[in-house]
């Protein structure tokens, strides 16, 4: 391994799980050009993963051996590297709430950004950008039922808000009652209704 390549790697295996490496993060050692040829390098090695147009990560190491980081924590890393709001999509948090048994079977993740796809290895994470209103509450229990209610529509509102209502808790029903506003008419209605009742 060439001396750039040696000490990227040693910077690399340092930094925690799902740690984005980005070339402006490694002008300490090199140049732009060659720090960008030592990351293809590396990256065609298998030493790296490229994740997605200038930014790597490296594998886990494991007793079984190297393992891509878990998606869910680089999603987490990037969307702060990135300054955008990125949430899992409303078919995970319908899952997740008991809305639907159904299993995504492509992993797919709302953003304030552009439409990116991630590689992890061979497997592929879809960053799918979203109106503002369906990246409500990120990471909050209230922001999950309105991603699940978007993913499931208008016809299975009602439903589903009798399923998921009487499981929130009061801070998560007034953090539902405040994203109202920037919810279409068709979700906020049937909302209010049943909180103005509840």
């Amino acid at each position: 391994m060439r001396g750039l390549s040696r000490r990227i790697m040693e910077y690399a295996m340092a930094l925690p799980e799902a740690t984005p490496l980005c070339p402006a993060a490694l002008l300490h050692l090199s140049n732009r050009t060659a720090i960008d040829q030592a990351l293809s390098r590396l990256a065609r090695a298998g030493d790296l993963l490229r994740i997605c147009q200038g930014v790597y990560m490296r594998p886990v190491e494991t007793r079984f051996g190297l393992r891509t980081p878990r998606a869910a924590k680089a999603v987490a890393a990037l969307s702060k590297l990135w300054g955008e709001t990125i949430v899992p999509c409303g078919g995970a948090a319908a899952n997740c709430l008991g809305l639907t048994t159904q299993n995504p079977v492509r992993v797919v993740y709302l953003t304030s950004g552009p439409n990116r796809r991630l590689h992890f290895g061979s497997s592929m994470v879809e960053l799918r950008h979203a109106p503002r209103w369906q990246l409500a509450a990120p990471h909050r229990r209230a922001g999950d039922v309105v991603r699940a209610l978007a993913w499931l529509g208008p016809e299975e509102v009602e439903e589903s808000l009798d399923a998921v209502l009487p499981t929130l808790s009061e801070a998560d029903r007034d953090e539902l009652a405040a994203a109202r506003a920037v919810m279409p008419m068709w979700m906020a209605a049937p909302i209010s209704a049943r909180i103005a009742h509840g």
